[in-house]
């Protein structure tokens, strides 16, 4: 009875140690001058909005500066998750770049030699958190889901298969996630895994249908670790649960961009500007490549400028 006394007294006096959040955003390769400009813009919109928070999680931003991080340096940002994080604590990766498929494996593109989505997902498995959340953005992105779908894990994919190989712009609206205060829909400032997906699915959506475009890309979500993700998730395929209780950004009550006009007003026009981006890409093979070129130049300078104005 003395020794279940003396333990109950040590146990009352030992300070719980609240979770920790770690996030860990990697940027690919971009390929082309007009992907680094945007691949960084939306590393650094999801790292300011991080930084905003209340709680300051952990953030470690690889290859966003660099043109895109290597294979050595993705592992090596992995390792130190897995030395620091607890199984108590909340490890998210985000992908941003681009991907492929052969029909077999799903590679995400980095400077150097890729990394295979059998091979994430073993390095990903040293990390002890038990609740993880995988995000990737990339063309070809469905096809890394078998492979990286984990108990305790939210995969979202922003392709339902490796076929849809076409550059996303889901990568885009799932960053204004983090910035938009409209994704908290329970208006409880507090945006989860779900919301976040189903923001940047709707946004996405409506981009495709506002361009009147064929769209090239179907994001998917799977949180119960096997099986293969699904574009709605609910309660008639049992996904979602997870996600939804799995809370990426607390906004707090100085967070929601919404709340500032002139802040507001820029991330319109930097969505703006990523359309105006995008409609000129479409038109590639029709314009003279020194107009393109010229075009293309004056976009991607107003759109540094523009994220640079959001992010002081």
């Amino acid at each position: 009875m003395k020794i279940i006394m003396a333990l109950a007294f040590l146990l009352a006096m030992t300070p719980l140690v609240p979770a920790r959040s770690a996030y860990l955003i990697v940027v690919g390769h971009p390929g082309e001058d007009d992907y680094k400009v945007r691949f960084q813009g939306w590393a650094q919109q999801i790292e300011n909005a991080l930084a905003d928070s209340p709680e300051k999680p952990q953030v470690k931003t690889v290859g966003a500066t660099t043109g895109g991080a290597t294979l050595a340096e993705l592992e090596t940002a992995i390792n130190e998750a897995a030395k620091t994080a607890g199984a108590d604590d909340i490890f998210v990766l985000i992908l941003i770049g681009h991907g492929t498929f052969d029909g077999t494996d799903y590679k995400f593109n980095l400077k150097g030699p890729d990394i295979r989505s059998a091979q994430l997902a073993v390095m990903l498995d040293r990390i002890q958190s038990t609740r993880q959340l995988v995000v990737n953005t990339t063309a070809a992105s469905g096809g890394a889901m078998p492979a990286l779908v984990k108990p305790h894990r939210v995969v979202i994919a922003a392709t339902r298969t490796g076929t849809q190989k076409n550059a996303t712009v889901f990568a885009r609206y799932f960053a204004d996630a983090f910035s938009d205060a409209s994704a908290d829909t329970d208006k409880n400032e507090t945006i989860t895994a779900l919301e976040a997906y189903v923001y940047a699915a709707r946004r996405t959506k409506e981009y495709y249908d506002q361009e009147k475009r064929i769209v090239t890309e179907q994001s998917v979500l799977n949180d119960i670790g096997s099986g293969v993700g699904v574009r709605d998730p609910g309660a008639n395929n049992g996904q979602g649960l997870l996600a939804a209780s799995f809370p990426m950004l607390r906004l707090g009550s100085t967070a929601a961009a919404a709340a500032n006009p002139e802040k507001a007003a820029l991330l319109k026009r930097k969505e703006l500007l990523e359309q105006q981006i995008d409609r000129l890409k479409y038109q590639k093979e029709s314009l003279p490549p020194l107009d393109y070129r010229r075009q293309m130049n004056a976009l991607l300078l107003t759109l540094a400028q523009t994220q640079a104005q959001i992010d002081q």
